[in-house]
């Protein structure tokens, strides 16, 4: 009588929920073990970790674990375990950007920051829209798919490249303890204002592209607005007594911790059904958070470890599988590539510096809050993804704007240190918004 092998066993349990088990947790390991590596050496080579975790994912999708293991990376990724893996990935990104939005210290605002973050955030915007416009106009013949028209196709590449990564940016910024500094919320304020009017035009895009019209649009917009002030003017009343118990007790309990789990889960999945991605209802729900400094500390302590470590990761693993680099080859993809690369750097960069030393910011202060606000890796991904996943994009423009998410992302950190070094950046924590570093 045949022995049946091992593998034959394990392959086939009579549970079929066992048998999604063993396909996911296999899957996460591998993940896991590659983002920590891979972190692990980005913070070696002075970069973020999070940079590490990016080109983890990229490195486990077709461009190299299934270039060169392409029946091992079907066997670790199998196909009924990636509906699990973008769910797991979307509920990560939704409970990370509400951490963002609880840790933004407003009380401390000083006048004038919306003016200057509105200003900051228009210099991050129109140019790289404009210039990523005239880009896809240009590539249009080369790079699109036949059914899309060339203006909506320019505006996608304009729309790709005028994002700034909130939640990358907010990661870079939490490892370096500049969250709250100036520059740092400035930064942040703007970028959420830019991926916000990203959202937008990726809305009326999709109405267009899937023949919704601009009905579609102007209800998702409308229904999007509404959502941000009943979160912040009416749902935020209703979680102040949380801070006041958390201020009397100085426990942290399990009502607080479902409360946390709960209100960023539904608002994200609002903002799902209304058209504009879950991770913008999970950061106002973390806006309408109790103000309280030691409340916040207490809710980063117990969710961001869990959070950045165990589902980011899972999410740049979820994109790198769609992410596939060997399609960009020969002298017109390559001067494309080049052409997107051009105009989403200096669109960026040179808009926001601009834009700053016009607010009277020192020369410093201006390059590095450029720099910060070209890193553009997390959200790209998603745009892209999205865009992708509804028929707008070709797979070599995805393959293109991934390595516009590694490479500018790269060099937001090294630009930022050029312009800020360490001893002056010290002293920028310390600065009032608006007074010039020197």
């Amino acid at each position: 009588m045949d022995t049946p092998a091992p593998a034959a066993v394990l392959a086939a349990p009579a549970d079929a929920n066992l048998a999604l088990v063993l396909d996911v947790l296999p899957a996460l390991a591998v993940i896991l073990i590659t983002a920590a590596v891979c972190g692990r050496l980005a913070t070696m080579m002075m970069q973020p970790r999070v940079l590490g975790e990016m080109v983890a994912g990229v490195l486990l999708g077709p461009t190299l674990f299934g270039a060169l293991f392409p029946d091992a990376q079907k066997a670790v990724f199998p196909a009924d375990a990636r509906p699990v893996l973008y769910v797991l990935s979307t509920i990560g990104l939704t409970l990370y950007m509400f951490l963002v939005g609880a840790g933004m210290d407003h009380a401390a605002a000083p006048p004038g920051e919306g003016r200057r973050a509105a200003v900051l955030a228009a210099s991050g915007v129109l140019p790289s829209l404009l210039l990523g416009m005239v880009t896809g106009a240009l590539l249009w013949g080369t790079l699109s798919r036949a059914d899309v028209p060339r203006l909506q196709f320019a505006l996608f590449v304009g729309g790709a490249l005028s994002l700034t990564a909130f939640p990358m940016l907010a990661r870079i910024l939490y490892e370096r303890n500049l969250e709250n500094s100036p520059l740092g919320r400035l930064s942040l304020l703007a970028a959420s204002v830019d991926d916000a009017l990203a959202w937008c035009l990726l809305a009326v895009l999709s109405a267009l592209h899937l023949g919704s019209g601009m009905g579609g649009a102007v209800r998702t917009i409308v229904l999007a607005v509404v959502f941000a002030a009943v979160t912040l003017l009416v749902v935020s009343r209703l979680l102040r007594p949380l801070g006041r118990e958390f201020a009397r007790t100085g426990e942290f309990g399990p009502t607080m911790m479902y409360a946390a789990v709960l209100v960023p889960l539904v608002g994200g999945w609002l903002t799902d059904w209304i058209g504009v991605y879950s991770v913008f209802g999970g950061f106002v729900a973390g806006l309408a958070m109790p103000r309280d400094a030691a409340f916040r500390r207490a809710l980063h302590e117990r969710m961001m470890g869990v959070v950045s470590t165990l589902l980011l990761p899972v999410f740049f693993a979820f994109s790198g599988l769609n992410t596939d680099l060997g399609g960009i080859t020969g002298g017109t993809m390559l001067l494309a590539l080049l052409l997107i690369m051009a105009a989403g750097f200096s669109g960026k960069y040179f808009g926001c510096s601009l834009a700053m030393r016009s607010l009277g910011f020192g020369r410093r202060e201006s390059y590095a809050v450029g720099a910060l606000m070209n890193a553009r890796g997390l959200m790209i991904l998603i745009f892209i993804n999205i865009g992708l996943a509804q028929g707008m994009i070709t797979r070599e423009l995805f393959a293109m704007l991934v390595l516009v998410a590694v490479i500018t992302t790269a060099g937001a950190l090294p630009l930022y240190k050029l312009a800020l070094p360490e001893r002056l950046e010290q002293r920028e924590k310390d600065v009032p918004l608006g007074v010039p570093v020197q």
